[in-house]
């Protein structure tokens, strides 16, 4: 079975759709509420909140591998593919394109361990043993469900805006130009900061990222008017500081395809419009597209 897991520094997302917080609380005893609860070596464990502060590699500690035990049980269930004996698995992931070349050997080796993973999810006893792992170049993969749309364009520039980093690819011909991408410390996760740093001093305010969020989507909330324009303000200018980095690298919107992806393009759109000096944008608005793209590229590739 292909599971495929986005693992983001702020949340892990599933193909169809499913996301959850890159955070974990541990205990030893049976928390007394919740029903997505996780038994494994004897420690119980909930999704936290709390996202695990950013790291570099993943693969330093086990606690992506057991947000990944949560995936797959997700996935399992959601498919009804569900069965009390043992289910093989094959793990797609992703990283960031300029750490790809260094770090996706150790990434894979991370997932296969050799052994059966036995753990309990919803009172569910699972099995699973995980056969192979594959990684892909994040950004890349994000593409994939508008490739049809600019795999005919001599240059596009794909920017995945994510929770800690920003990263870029250039795809020249439909092929990925690993020699033209990095990743910018310049996610959200920074733009979070500056604004609760600058209403806290502005007006003795504590904002959380889900009230930042939801002022950026403009959705209905009881804050003062000022709040809402320090918050807009500091977006725009968040997203003129990314295009100067951009610029900097000799990297110019105006002319080709952009292609914005990631959970921070989607929810800095209306920046990113402003800014009006992007030409021909696509945005990818599936805050699930480097998981399906995985998917993509994997089957693409068993097809020559």
């Amino acid at each position: 079975m292909l599971i495929a897991i986005d693992h983001g520094n702020k949340q892990i997302k599933l193909p169809e759709g499913r996301v959850f917080t890159s955070g974990l609380r541990e205990s030893d005893a049976r928390p007394p509420f919740g029903e997505d609860i996780l038994k494994y070596k004897g420690k119980y464990y909930t999704i936290s909140d709390k996202r695990i502060p950013f790291l570099r590699d993943k693969s330093v500690d086990d606690r992506f591998y057991i947000l990944s035990l949560f995936a797959a049980a997700y996935e399992i269930e959601d498919s009804g593919r569900y069965e009390p004996g043992l289910i093989t698995v094959h793990i797609l992931c992703g990283l960031p394109p300029s750490h790809f070349g260094t770090q996706y050997e150790r990434f894979e080796k991370y997932f296969k361990r050799g052994a059966v993973e036995e753990f309990e999810f919803r009172d569910k006893k699972f099995k699973i043993y995980i056969k192979e792992a594959t990684a892909f170049p994040q950004a890349f993969a994000a593409a994939m469900p508008v490739y049809g749309l600019i795999n005919s364009y001599p240059k596009v520039m794909v920017i995945d805006i994510g929770g800690f980093t920003a990263d870029y690819l250039s795809i020249r011909n439909g092929q990925a130009d690993l020699t033209v991408c990095d990743s910018l410390e310049h996610g959200v996760i920074i733009l979070y900061n500056q604004i609760t740093a600058r209403v806290n001093s502005d007006l003795d305010l504590l904002l959380d990222e889900s009230d930042i969020d939801a002022i950026l989507k403009g959705e209905h909330n009881n804050f003062n008017s000022d709040v809402k324009r320090i918050v807009n303000e500091t977006a725009q200018t968040f997203i003129s500081d990314l295009f100067g980095k951009l610029r900097e690298r000799a990297i110019d919107l105006r002319s080709g395809k952009t292609v914005f992806v990631g959970g921070g393009s989607i929810l800095l759109r209306k920046q990113i419009e402003a800014f009006g000096k992007v030409a021909s944008p696509i945005f990818v608005d599936k805050i699930s597209a480097n998981a399906k793209g995985y998917e993509l590229l994997y089957r693409a590739s068993k097809r020559g």
